[in-house]
This record gives structure tokens, C-alpha cells and sequence, in this order.
């Protein structure tokens, strides 16, 4: 096997009080990585970046998401081959969506199939987490882990880290409203930088007893159950004036008949949870609207809960 592909799924993270903890594969976009051995034992690695999506990408195996996965695992199981990585971008950088966890989970699906390793999920999600390094400053796993499992994920870090995957309901959509701002490079770790260092009690306990209704929708299959608890005390607020309307589009959304509207990831998309494609569409034009009045264009999604990393060619 001289090549091999595999692709991964956009996510979203948080789901309202599941910061750092929940992560739900997304299934409108995906990004695929290509790795292809080299001829020589030199351990280069030459990135290329195809896409439109792909534009502001680094190439630099040192700080590209991918890049920095594949060097990692090629460092640990000795693999002196010449890499060639081509990233097909297809999840838009820097809008929440999970862009880099999506190339760094194919880049390390494709590398375990490409050398025969056959490591099991928990340690590729370990490995695609050193990609987020290089966008967001540290390692965090909610979407890494969304996008190597698929479904919805809990990860839990202590006392050891441990993934929990639960599969969606069947009824559940999601409507993505992505305004097409410019964001910073490194959005993430800004946005991470600006969140508070003490939590009142009262707002620990909203955010214990509303991530507790999350998991216990998901459990039961349940989407309004889901909706009830996605509802944040403390990241939510101190994050939402980074995104120009976001007042207006949460309200939009609700109003439209979404069953509840929050901030995806570390923005400046936003997400809705309800139960129809139907439905999807009447709230995907209200929150777009939202964006608009606030002077801001804006893309959306109707979506459903996809499935994770995969290969998708060997050769």
C-alpha cells in the first residue's frame, strides 16, 4: 500500500454546557486526507492543500493540523518513509465547525491504515487532539472526538480520559447559520483566553443539571429532552458578543420554531436543534435573517448527526 484516504466529518462542541466535554459529528461538510509514502527514508513531510475552504491554510508540517498529527504518530512507531499529506479541505476554517479536528481525525485514520497499525479509537482520537495544538494552542478532544467516532461523545478526563459515544435520535436536525466574517488566525485560543477563571456556584449548578438533561436526551432518543438543557451559564456569556447579532439570530431561530438556538463550538456559527428537515429550512431562513439585519452574510446548513472518520481509498 503505497497511498491511502480517509475522510472525517465536521462537529460542533459544547452543545450549550458541555464545554470541553460534548462533541457532535456534523454531516454537511467533511474533510479528506490523502497520505502517500515516499520513495525515500529522509522523514520529510510536504503538505498540499486543495479547496477553497483551504485558502489560509499553513502548509508547514509544524503547523498544520494534519501535519503535526502525522509527524507525531511517525515519531512514535518509527516510520522513517517521506510523506506526501493532501488535505481536501472541506469544512470551512475558523466558524466553529470543527475544520482542524476534522483534518487532523482523517490525517490520523488515513496514517493507522496506511502502516498497518491498527491502534485502537481511543488513541486516535489521542493523536488527532495533537493537531488542535496548532489552531487552538492545547489539546482539547470534543471534536476530535466527534469526528473520529461519529455521534455524540462525552469525554471525560478524569481519572483517566475516556470517550462515551451515544447515537443520536433518528429525528434529530440541526440548521447551521455561519456568518461569512473574517476571523482571526488562532480564533479558538482566543476565544478560550477570554472565558472567566471562577464560576459562581449557582451557575455550576445550571450548567451540572442542564448538561445531565443533554446526556439523558441523547440516552432516551429524545429531542426535545435534548433541547431542554442546551442552555449555558457560563461560556455562552462571555463569548456572545464576539458574534455581531447574536441576540437577534437566537431569537429568530426560537421564534421560527426551533426547539433551542446556541453558540456552535467556539463561534461565530450558531446552531439549532429541532425535529424536522421541514422545519430546518423555515428556521435556517429566520436565522439567516438574524445575520443579515446585523449586517452580515450568511451561509446555513440543514443537517443530521453523521457518522465518523472513515477510509475511503487505499492504493
Amino acid at each position: 500500500m503505497r497511498s491511502c484516504t480517509a475522510t472525517a466529518p465536521s462537529s460542533t462542541a459544547n452543545l450549550g454546557p458541555g464545554f470541553d466535554v460534548f462533541g457532535l459529528g456534523l454531516d454537511p461538510l467533511a474533510d479528506r486526507v490523502r497520505i502517500t509514502r515516499g520513495p525515500r527514508k529522509s522523514r520529510r513531510i510536504v503538505i498540499r492543500i486543495s479547496g477553497e475552504k483551504g485558502r489560509s491554510i499553513p502548509c508547514s508540517p509544524d503547523s498544520n493540523t494534519a501535519g503535526v498529527v502525522v509527524r507525531k504518530m511517525a515519531e512514535d512507531f518509527g516510520v522513517e518513509d517521506d510523506l506526501l499529506i493532501h488535505v481536501f479541505k472541506g469544512v470551512p476554517t475558523g466558524l466553529g465547525l470543527g475544520s482542524s479536528a476534522a483534518s487532523a481525525a482523517a490525517a490520523a485514520v488515513a496514517f493507522d491504515r496506511l502502516f498497518h497499525l491498527q491502534i485502537g479509537k481511543k488513541e486516535l482520537i489521542r493523536y488527532a487532539a495533537e493537531g488542535e495544538i496548532a489552531s487552538a494552542g492545547t489539546k482539547h478532544y470534543d471534536n476530535v472526538s466527534a469526528s473520529v467516532l461519529g455521534g455524540f461523545v462525552i469525554v471525560r478526563s478524569s481519572p483517566e480520559l475516556d470517550f462515551i459515544r451515544i447515537d443520536p435520535p433518528g429525528d434529530l436536525v440541526l440548521v447551521i447559520a455561519a456568518p461569512l466574517v473574517k476571523v482571526p488566525r488562532r480564533k479558538t485560543e482566543f476565544a478560550r483566553s477570554i472565558l472567566p477563571k471562577r464560576v459562581p456556584l449557582k451557575s455550576l449548578i445550571h450548567n451540572v443539571s442542564n448538561a445531565s438533561t443533554v446526556v439523558t436526551g441523547f440516552l432516551l432518543k429524545e429531542v426535545e429532552l435534548i433541547s431542554k438543557g442546551i442552555d449555558d451559564a457560563v461560556i455562552e456569556p462571555a463569548r456572545r458578543h464576539l458574534i455581531p447579532g447574536y441576540e437577534m439570530v437566537k431569537r429568530k431561530g426560537l421564534e421560527a420554531g426551533a426547539l433551542a438556538v446556541t453558540i456552535s463550538g467556539a463561534g461565530p456559527s450558531m446552531i439549532s436543534f429541532l425535529k424536522t428537515d421541514r422545519e430546518g429550512r423555515r428556521v435556517a431562513r429566520a436565522m439567516a435573517s438574524g445575520f443579515t439585519e446585523a449586517g452580515m452574510a450568511c451561509k446555513t446548513f440543514v443537517c443530521r448527526p453523521s457518522r465518523g472518520a472513515r477510509i475511503i481509498q487505499v492504493s
